[in-house]
């Protein structure tokens, strides 16, 4: 895969997320997944778990969901707020939302979270050499 089709399909899942389309999103980043280095690695299989987990909540499987989120919010955990240019922290405070409802016996939140963009002017100044 070329580094424009990464890109592609690392932006292509992420419009397949916020769609709501969660198992298609992790198809489009398994494919990234399969040849990416770490750390990448371990952020993208992030990912697939959480996109996976609200699949598996829209089949009704709460206990796949359940696993999944736990496994995808450790692996997430470990990377900065702004890792790929993602507004990350927002996705995981709403991931340890859902837990918590979840562990709590609540109900769980009506809408699924998206994953947004850091805004350029942030992000490349944050990462400057």
């Amino acid at each position: 895969m070329t580094e424009r089709e990464h890109r592609a399909a690392f932006t292509r899942g992420i419009r397949q997320f916020n769609s709501r389309q969660f198992w298609n999103s992790h198809e489009s980043w398994e494919a990234i997944w399969l040849t990416a280095p770490q750390p990448d690695k371990t952020f993208l299989q992030g990912i697939i778990q959480i996109a996976a987990a609200f699949y598996h909540h829209q089949k009704k499987n709460h206990a796949g969901m359940r696993s999944l989120m736990r496994r995808g919010l450790a692996k997430v955990e470990e990377f900065p707020p702004d890792y790929r240019g993602l507004c990350l922290e927002k996705l995981r405070l709403v991931v340890r939302e859902w837990l918590a409802r979840d562990g709590a016996g609540e109900a769980l939140p009506s809408r699924y979270p998206r994953l947004e963009r850091q805004k350029a002017s942030r992000f490349i100044a944050d990462h400057r050499d």
